[in-house]
């Protein structure tokens, strides 16, 4: 009977506080890693967030004309998640999730410099393998698909972002990562790979439903309707019915300091601060004695 009882707790869920030491433990041994390998898995993390862009704006291709609002948006959320999923399952440095390693920070066992470092190689690595699959992308022509309507929703989706105000792109920033770092977070309770597949799928579906910013995702949203628009051919422009003036606001400097900056200023505040602090302040701090007790 004792035996039964403990194959049970074995493969029961972490509680919180098992939760916080195990991340605690996760946040320094990615602080301390060799920075190629950091790097190579950022460039992974970056390629899988695409994945799951491309299969989002496949998804939503003429669900609109179709489907509610909600319902076009739920449906985009939840193939989205393939992205997470990738990441957390197959194994890649994602800086959006990285943003937990503060909770290490916060109790001394990774210095600010670790931290940073950390942090600027896997946010440099997420460009760079978000870049390359939009290169792979683009020469595969998938944007031409159903008549063109694939490359259409793609360069509506990166107008989009480029039309979002500095301020609340910050805000939109800060609401998707305090989801994303809840889905890693409820990942540290996990004991197996269907228990990480379901903590990542409902926080993920509803930050890309509520239309919320992650800098990685746009990382490949942008530069993709970037791409589109400065070179698809003229065939594909007659198919939509549109030109490339059309999306005079789709621009690189938009993309870097109207959208990447603020959204990313944003997810440093809601990954680390809103979830990584207020979990470290709860189930790892040491709370200081007063004399008075």
């Amino acid at each position: 009977m004792e035996e039964k009882q403990k194959i049970i707790l074995a493969a029961d869920a972490l509680l919180p506080p098992e939760m916080a030491a195990k991340a605690e433990s996760v946040g320094t041994t990615k602080a301390k890693m060799g920075w190629r390998n950091i790097f190579l898995l950022a460039v992974l993390a970056g390629a899988f967030i695409a994945l799951g862009a491309i299969f989002a704006t496949t998804i939503t291709t003429g669900a609109g004309d179709r489907l509610t609002f909600g319902v076009a948006k739920l449906l985009g959320g939840l193939v989205f998640s393939l992205g997470l999923v990738l990441v957390i399952v197959a194994g890649a440095e994602l800086f959006t999730g990285n943003n937990l390693i503060i909770m290490a920070w916060a109790n001394h066992h990774v210095s600010t410099r670790q931290l940073l470092r950390n942090w600027s190689i896997v946010y440099v690595g997420n460009f760079m393998g978000s870049i390359a699959t939009v290169v792979i992308m683009f020469l595969c022509k998938q944007y031409m698909f159903a008549n063109g309507s694939v490359g259409l929703n793609a360069l509506n989706i990166a107008n989009a972002k480029c039309n979002i105000g500095f301020v609340q792109a910050i805000a939109l920033g800060i609401m998707c990562n305090a989801l994303v770092c809840l889905a890693v977070w409820l990942c540290f309770s996990a004991r197996t790979t269907t228990d990480r597949i379901l903590s990542i799928t409902l926080p993920i579906t509803a930050f890309v439903a509520c239309g919320f910013e992650h800098c990685v995702a746009n990382m490949y949203f942008i530069p993709f309707g970037l791409f589109v628009k400065s070179s698809a051919p003229i065939n594909f422009w007659e198919n939509i019915g549109k030109t490339a003036s059309d999306y005079a606001n789709l621009t690189l400097e938009n993309f870097l300091v109207t959208n990447l900056l603020p959204v990313t200023i944003g997810n440093i505040i809601g990954g680390s601060i809103l979830v990584g602090i207020i979990y470290w302040f709860i189930y790892i701090r040491k709370p200081r004695v007063s004399p008075f007790e």
